[in-house]
């Protein structure tokens, strides 16, 4: 893919974490609630994890059933306001996708996850600035398992905002956390090379590669910095690589658009 920065699936992810799972021999199968309380909450989990399938499935009109039954069960079940937020952004109603994660984080404002997916959301509109403190805050999480995802998030905002080096910082601190990260790895290939750094940006753009991680914006970028550093025959591999992974990506119609000119 085109690395998904943005934690669409990474979402529906982390909201089921702890949903429960029904039937078969699963961790939830005996659960018997004890109290009122207890069934509100079973039936928001159970309902938020099925509202999560069909939207894996593509059943968005099902999925958006499933969910709304889950916030009538317990609506302080946060993490089916965060799957409603994910819903909302794929039908393309962003007005209710902020109502939603911003819920979500009203539930339970120190948790890592959940603002983090409320920061990729502000950032995804152009909202940087908006952005940052839920950035800030899920880092603070102390139980936040993935904070290097937070801190690519957040230098891939401040990438876009175009503040280059503080993406850069940013995408450093994520990669002290997790050499290996390969969204880290691959976008500090892209904002040195933005830096005019193509030499450092061809070192960790390698390091993207012996992750055996491919993209097609990977590859494209790879043909641009060894193009920018004299390499024509390393650049025409990465050209010959995009074409044949990714015939039809975008990155594979630039490159040809480029070459007819």
């Amino acid at each position: 893919m085109r690395l998904e920065r943005w934690g669409m699936l990474a979402a529906l992810a982390m909201a089921c974490a702890g949903c429960v799972t029904t039937g078969g021999d699963g961790p939830g199968a005996n659960l018997k609630p004890d109290s009122k309380a207890d069934e509100r909450r079973h039936g928001a989990e159970v309902h938020t994890e099925l509202g999560t399938k069909y939207m894996e499935q593509g059943n968005l009109e099902g999925a958006m059933g499933k969910l709304n039954k889950a916030v009538q069960f317990d609506p302080t079940y946060a993490p089916a306001h965060t799957v409603l937020g994910v819903l909302y952004e794929r039908i393309n109603d962003p007005a209710n996708a902020e109502l939603q994660y911003r819920k979500a984080v009203e539930l339970d404002p120190k948790k890592g996850d959940l603002n983090n997916n409320l920061a990729v959301f502000l950032c995804k509109q152009g909202r940087a600035g908006d952005a940052k403190p839920y950035f800030d805050r899920a880092l603070a999480d102390p139980f936040y398992g993935t904070p290097d995802l937070a801190l690519s998030n957040a230098g891939t905002c401040e990438l876009k905002a175009k503040d280059y080096d503080g993406a850069e910082a940013y995408f450093r601190k994520a990669l002290e956390r997790n050499p290996q990260n390969p969204d880290a790895l691959y976008q500090m290939a892209n904002v040195l090379y933005l830096k005019n750094d193509a030499f450092r940006a061809r070192a960790f753009l390698q390091r993207f590669d012996a992750l055996g991680v491919s993209s097609p914006d990977a590859l494209k970028l790879g043909h641009d910095i060894e193009l920018r550093l004299g390499n024509g025959e390393v650049a025409q591999d990465y050209a010959k690589r995009l074409r044949e992974k990714f015939p039809d990506s975008e990155p594979a119609h630039a490159l040809e658009a480029t070459a007819r000119q």
